[in-house]
């Protein structure tokens, strides 16, 4: 699995988890391009969940549904007052929204053009 969290984001993440937390990141339908990544910090483990990158304390989690998705996933961080928190690409992504908030990868449905939500 190749995931790179850029210096940024590391340093954000290691200010912000607390012992045994960890950084949760999701893929939903959604956005103008067809995939949304959604993420948060948690403690709990669920039973479809497994440790997808570990570098020091920083654990990246994601279920069996959203593992799929990852490979290739750039997190970053940005203190943008618009847009500002994690920010999350894909360097395998076929395309993006025009908003920044979706992506679509080859084998997903597309999602109808214009029905960008973020």
């Amino acid at each position: 699995m190749n995931i790179l969290i850029q210096e940024r984001a590391k340093e954000e993440l290691n200010r912000k988890l607390q012992e045994g937390q960890f950084l949760r990141v999701g893929v939903t339908p959604g956005g103008c391009a067809g995939l949304t990544y959604s993420a948060e910090l948690d403690s709990n483990l669920g039973d479809d969940e497994g440790v997808v990158f570990e570098a020091g304390k920083i654990r990246v989690v994601a279920d069996v549904d959203a593992v799929q998705f990852l490979d290739g996933l750039v997190i970053d961080y940005s203190d943008d007052l618009l847009h500002g928190g994690l920010q999350f690409t894909n360097q395998k992504s076929k395309g993006s929204c025009g908003c920044g908030q979706s992506f679509k990868l080859a084998g997903f449905p597309e999602a109808e053009p214009g029905q960008c939500h973020h």
